[in-house]
């Protein structure tokens, strides 16, 4: 089994998984509509019109568990992304990212360590974590990083066909 098959919805509540997405470079994202690192919105969105051509796809995993800062429904979340920031890559059901509750695919990114060598609990909104085509997690990126940083940018391009 891979993080391709586990089953997760969509926002809009279909069941799903991130099989569609096998074959692509995807960079898996925490998001939340009120935070201060939420204007990260556009640079993802900069990435995923960029690359989307090259076999690229950010994927967004709201999630409400860092000070409540994505408290909205599915349809608040949906209408914020897209008036807001024009986000056009897919977003999925609201989750846990850590603890109990903590969704598996989670389970499995949060083992991997960052470019520090820590791995565990997601620190923030808006941790980024890289997987390769094959579904293999290359990289972990804190909060903090933002999406046109130079070694993110490099990580991307390095899964990508010439």
């Amino acid at each position: 089994m891979t993080i391709f098959d586990t089953a997760i919805a969509t926002l809009a509540g279909d069941p799903s998984s991130l099989k569609p997405y096998e074959g692509k470079a995807l960079l898996l994202v925490n998001v939340a509509s009120k935070c201060g690192l939420t204007p990260q919105y556009t640079g993802l969105e900069e990435l995923q019109k960029r690359y989307e051509d090259r076999g690229f796809c950010v994927l967004g995993f709201p999630c409400n568990q860092f000070m409540g800062q994505e408290p909205g429904t599915a349809e608040e979340i949906i209408s914020f992304c897209s008036t807001t920031y024009g986000v056009t890559f897919p977003l999925f059901e609201k989750i846990d990212v850590n603890g109990e509750s903590q969704h598996p695919i989670y389970a499995e990114l949060t083992a991997v360590s960052d470019s520090d060598g820590e791995a565990g609990d997601v620190k923030w909104n808006f941790e980024k974590f890289l997987v390769s085509p094959s579904g293999q997690i290359v990289g972990r990126f804190r909060p903090q990083v933002e999406p046109d940083d130079p070694a993110l940018v490099a990580a991307i391009e390095a899964q990508l066909p010439v």
